[in-house]
């Protein structure tokens, strides 16, 4: 028998990880949707729209970006692609599509500058529209997207409007990562607190946002930013220092991309992320065992209660087995990956602290971030 101090000890931490594991449930219901707009007679004047693309080495997912822009049922819109020294068709893919689509291309990288903030300043400083819509270039698009997010944006009084996409996952490492990616994303950002007013909370999603002309000027555009590799984020904590309204919402029928395609690339693209965060690097340490805490941990509560004959143990390591795996499923099935593998979700978060582990090693022994063929200097 464990002493009763152990017991009441362990049902302890079990309810702290119940609570943290509702918040993530609870800032899924939070989020805001926004879906496809209805039919419009298309008669008022509309502002100008500049869409901009920041692409290199995009062969494989430019041209359906691009062909999905030029469908749009938003009559005063402007796309252009900035074309940043790309080794593949990509020159070609754009080209093509003059005079509906512009290309541009940027002058050489600055040193200082993330190759993705100068090819978005390149494309901004181009742009003639009233306001600035930044695209990635892997991003499908529903026809009324565009007036969908500005519409939105205007009734909001948003200066800083972001849409959170639906996630394509073809591969099985993508069904198994991907939904708790959308997890920690929603409980590290407080993703949905970005909408209330007063609140601290603020990020944006890189993939698609929009924004005022005059708003983008007046928080410096993408040279505030310039060295950041989570630029979305950077970008949204400089508009909520302005004083300026945020807001974001979850768009699954407006806007998709498939992010990876392997455990490799998802690998690759996570380490970048998270070793280009804000975060320090003794906190990421700390992410390390906070998700073995979180997440694998309260698995073994069970187990010990049955080894031990403890009732209290094994009736909360039961519960904690239904509450882990039916919230993960669950997850899973609302990102669009089948509900099964939210039952796989250990090896997500072991793949997950792999990946924070990676960036934390990259930190401690000063590894530049490597991204599309550039390196940038370490963040300590």
């Amino acid at each position: 028998m464990l002493p009763l101090w152990v017991v009441a000890t362990i049902l302890a931490g079990s309810v702290v990880v119940l609570l943290y594991q509702g918040i993530a449930i609870l800032f899924a219901f939070e989020m805001p949707r926004l879906d496809p707009a209805p039919a419009s007679a298309g008669t008022e004047r509309r502002p100008k729209v500049s869409v901009i693309i920041a692409a290199r080495n995009e062969e494989l997912d430019l041209p359906a970006t691009l062909d999905d822009l030029l469908v749009q049922d938003y009559p005063n819109l402007e796309i252009l692609v900035v074309e940043d020294g790309s080794t593949d068709g990509t020159r070609a893919i754009i080209e093509a599509r003059a005079p509906r689509v512009r290309c541009v291309h940027p002058p050489p990288l600055p040193h200082g500058w993330v190759g993705k903030n100068w090819a978005c300043a390149a494309g901004a400083a181009a742009a003639t529209g009233d306001w600035l819509l930044f695209l990635d270039a892997d991003v499908r698009t529903h026809p009324t997207a565009v007036r969908a997010a500005l519409e939105w944006a205007v009734k909001e009084r948003a200066e800083l409007a972001s849409l959170a996409t639906r996630i394509e996952m073809g591969g099985a490492w993508e069904r198994v990562a991907m939904p708790f990616y959308v997890q920690m994303t929603l409980t590290y950002f407080r993703t949905p607190h970005v909408n209330r007013p007063g609140s601290r909370a603020a990020m944006a999603n890189g993939q698609f946002w929009l924004s005022p002309r005059s708003a983008y000027e007046r928080v410096g555009g993408h040279a505030s930013v310039k060295g950041e590799i989570l630029e979305d984020v950077a970008m949204a904590r400089q508009y909520r220092a302005a004083g300026l309204p945020i807001r974001i919402a979850w768009a699954p029928e407006l806007a998709q991309t498939r992010m990876y395609r392997s455990g490799r690339e998802i690998l690759a693209g996570l380490v970048r992320t998270v070793q280009g965060s804000p975060a320090s690097t003794p906190l990421l340490a700390g992410f390390v065992v906070a998700l073995g805490a979180l997440f694998l941990l309260p698995l073994a509560v069970l187990p010990v209660g049955l080894a031990t004959g403890s009732i209290a143990l094994t009736g909360m390591g039961g519960f904690l087995w239904v509450a882990l795996f039916g919230k993960h499923v669950a997850f899973a099935r609302a990102v669009g990956a089948p509900g099964g593998y939210g039952l796989l979700f250990p090896a997500a978060v072991a793949f997950y602290m792999v990946v924070v582990g990676a960036a934390f090693g990259r930190r401690l022994t000063g590894r530049p971030v490597e991204w599309k063929g550039r390196a940038y200097g370490p963040r300590r």
